[in-house]
């Protein structure tokens, strides 16, 4: 007999709310995170807002309340604290999926632990399979020399400690205007590096005026339709549309470029993904994958497509799911 009825896997937005549909059905689940609850809103830059209203990113029916008409980073965290504590929600925190194996019709999930501790977690065995892992682990890599430097990172959290230096932030989405906005105007030298001729038409209504007026008055320098060929200690190496190369001083890097699911992971599992998109193959109305049993909730349904799916959506995917496997 399986321990639990449902394993999630992945503790964000869309996995709570799959684990508080698993809690409205009297469905036994556990929420497997490997890092803390919504673990990637954590790592999202300190003084980020989301780009949606507050209602639009609740889940169990618990309202969001914040002081604004956008929630900020920090409004959100305490929001889905609040709900794990008003659902009695259960979870192993810091606690990496490791493997997936089929036995006898269940599964079971392999996992150890992510803060030090000794040992491997105990074997759990679950009648189905909920995978809610979201991208933001995976960056989009550029391939290039020099991405491996101490001084390139896929992330942004803050300003501060990069003052005083000259710093390159390449793409051209919303994580990359922000990212340019707040640098530019925390005294740091900033050079964006975009391989478009303008800025993705998918950023932020209020942001996307404020990066090109930046741009258009030479306070932030733009280099578009640009390519970086190489990172190196004290500078960069460019290539332009034109095929011109040449080189710009530089102290860090941000390579804002989009982030991705883990698909070796889904591979593992049996999963089919489509080459083209990325999008693992899966059930629109039930969630449910070309594997019997496993179910994909959150930005993960979506591949490389990752403008599809959001929190406002995503969250729903737990109750499409919940209502499939209670049938079966």
């Amino acid at each position: 007999m399986p321990d639990i009825d449902v394993a999630i896997i992945g503790g964000g937005p869309s996995g709570l709310a799959a684990a508080i549909e698993c809690t409205k059905n009297d469905l036994s689940y556990v929420v497997i995170e490997k890092g803390s609850l919504v673990d990637a809103i954590r790592r999202f830059p300190i003084n980020m807002v989301f780009f949606t209203t507050p209602n639009l990113l609740e889940i169990g029916e618990l309202p969001l309340v914040c002081s604004r008409e956008k929630p900020t980073r920090l409004e959100a965290l305490k929001y889905y604290r609040r709900a794990a504590e008003y659902y009695r929600l259960r979870t192993k925190l810091y606690t990496r999926v490791d493997a997936v194996r089929r036995i006898n019709g269940h599964f079971q999930v392999e996992s150890s632990f992510t803060r030090g501790q000794v040992g491997t977690a105990e074997p759990i065995t679950a009648r189905k399979l909920v995978v809610a892992t979201g991208y933001y682990d995976n960056p989009n890599y550029l391939g290039i020399p020099g991405e491996d430097l101490p001084k390139a990172s896929h992330y942004y959290v803050e300003a501060h400690p990069y003052y005083g230096l000259d710093v390159a932030v390449i793409g051209g989405g919303n994580s990359a205007a922000e990212t340019a906005l707040d640098l530019f105007r925390s005294g740091v030298k900033v050079r964006l590096i975009h391989r478009h001729k303008e800025m993705s038409t998918h950023i932020k209504y209020w942001v996307r005026p404020d990066i090109n007026n930046r741009i258009s008055r030479g306070e932030i320098e733009a280099h578009l339709e640009t390519e970086v060929e190489a990172i190196l200690p004290d500078k960069l190496e460019l290539k332009n549309k034109k095929g011109e190369r040449y080189t710009i001083p530089n102290d860090a890097v941000l390579a804002l470029t989009g982030y991705r699911p883990d698909y070796t992971f889904l591979e593992s599992m049996g999963i089919t993904i489509d080459n083209e998109s990325g999008k693992p193959h899966t059930d629109p109305e039930t969630c449910e994958t070309n594997v019997s049993g496993i179910y994909l909730a959150g930005g993960i349904v979506a591949g490389r497509q990752t403008n599809k799916i959001f929190i406002e959506n995503g969250r729903f995917h737990g109750q499409k799911i919940v209502k499939h496997l209670s049938s079966s």
